[in-house]
């Protein structure tokens, strides 16, 4: 039943999650090891040529270098920076909250500060994610608009639609394009396309302001949108900036820009993985059926079956696929998805993201429609749908 088909996919996932993360560990392994190992040995020794210089003890030495770290940790460097926690800077340690970045080179050092920032990050956490999951609904819906209007303008180039048509006229073709909906591909490539040129511009921006290089913006860029956030790079640390106010506004909207459409980018992409994970179960789903089938064959081979046993549905995993109709034979004798199918469930699972995305931010009640059961992406988007979603499964069920 549901259940099962919703427990395979978490399994299948996390093994997925689990193999590519074997896969990453072992490849940063072999490419940073070595790198780690060498800067190592250059430490030692200079370490011990300090040492042996300045007529100083190992044990001193390394007793000092534990208080720098100590007072790194507070906020205190070699260069001068500016103040961590003046307004300014703690403006910008609330925006790496709220958004999840974390960069880490500003931590609250005292109690009151550290549970203030539980309260503080839980709602502000959740507004955040709100804000992504409402931005990802216009932008589906300005594509949807801006793509639907081409469509109109060249029908009516072709002479199809009569160029004072509205909407509701009654003709097939408008009523066809009033629930027209964009590809998930259509939206992934114009997320992909905006993320890049932002990024781009970005770094355009970074590399000469903060002295690093184009690549190290770049990759300071792809950190700080995807809300990874390791700190090794954070911008606007400096004390004074050419054009400061100038810079640090930049700053803000190309972080705000790029978080929004990176965060998009990643729930549009989840869309593709889920899709793909469904189509492996309904492939292994297909090969276990004909693997029964044909042992039962070979078990009454001299037994005439009736004809329509073949066109018994065999399939126990619900899939994300489109809605069955009763004259697909193929899909009702258990054959594997086709690749027609599978980009066709990917459009109809964008449109009830949008639906589920709209429903959540305005509270409406949650509608188990029939689509949205067969395309298995009644969970929502968001930890935010999929928790709501999830409360009202369990108040349903009991």
């Amino acid at each position: 039943g549901r259940l099962n088909a919703d427990t395979a996919r978490f399994l299948l996932l996390a093994v997925l999650i689990v193999l590519y993360m074997l896969c990453g560990a072992a490849v940063f392994s072999a490419i940073e090891l070595p790198t780690e190992r060498e800067a190592k040995e250059r430490w030692e020794e200079r370490l011990e040529n300090f040492t042996r210089r300045h007529n100083l003890s190992r044990a001193e030495l390394r007793h000092f270098l534990r208080e720098y770290e100590e007072a790194s940790v507070a906020g205190i460097r070699v260069d001068e920076i500016r103040p961590r926690w003046d307004f300014t800077g703690a403006f910008y340690f609330v925006g790496t909250v709220v958004s999840t970045i974390g960069f880490g080179m500003t931590t609250p050092a005292t109690v009151g500060g550290k549970i203030f920032l539980i309260f503080y990050g839980l709602i502000g956490c959740a507004g955040t994610i709100l804000f992504f999951n409402l931005f990802l609904e216009r932008l589906i819906t300005v594509i949807a608009y801006v793509m639907k209007s081409c469509h109109e303008r060249q029908l009516r180039r072709k002479g199809v639609l009569p160029h004072n048509s509205r909407r509701g006229s009654g003709t097939s073709e408008v009523d066809s394009l009033a629930g027209w909906k964009p590809s998930v591909y259509y939206v992934m490539l114009i997320l992909c396309v905006a993320s890049l040129m932002i990024s781009c511009c970005a770094s355009a921006m970074y590399t000469p302001i903060e002295g690093w290089s184009y690549f190290d913006s770049l990759y300071f860029c792809f950190v700080a949108f995807s809300t990874i956030g390791f700190g090794d790079l954070v911008s606007s640390q400096n004390v004074r900036y050419e054009s400061q106010g100038l810079y640090r506004f930049g700053n803000f909207v190309f972080i705000l820009m790029g978080v929004c459409c990176i965060y998009s980018l990643f729930n549009v992409i989840s869309i593709v993985i889920k899709q793909s994970i469904n189509w492996i179960l309904k492939k292994l789903a297909c090969k276990c059926c004909h693997r029964c089938q044909r042992r039962l064959f070979r078990s009454r081979r001299n037994v005439v079956m009736p004809g329509n046993v073949r066109s018994r549905r065999n399939i126990s995993i619900e899939t994300d696929t489109v809605n069955e109709s009763d004259t697909d034979g193929r899909r009702l004798s258990g054959e594997m998805i086709s690749m027609k199918d599978f980009l066709a469930s990917n459009k109809v699972s964008l449109a009830i993201m949008q639906k589920q995305l709209s429903e959540t931010a305005n509270g409406y009640p949650r509608q188990m429609s029939s689509n949205s059961k067969q395309n298995g992406f009644s969970g929502g988007v968001g930890a935010l749908a999929i928790m709501k979603n999830r409360l009202a499964e369990t108040s349903v069920d009991r």
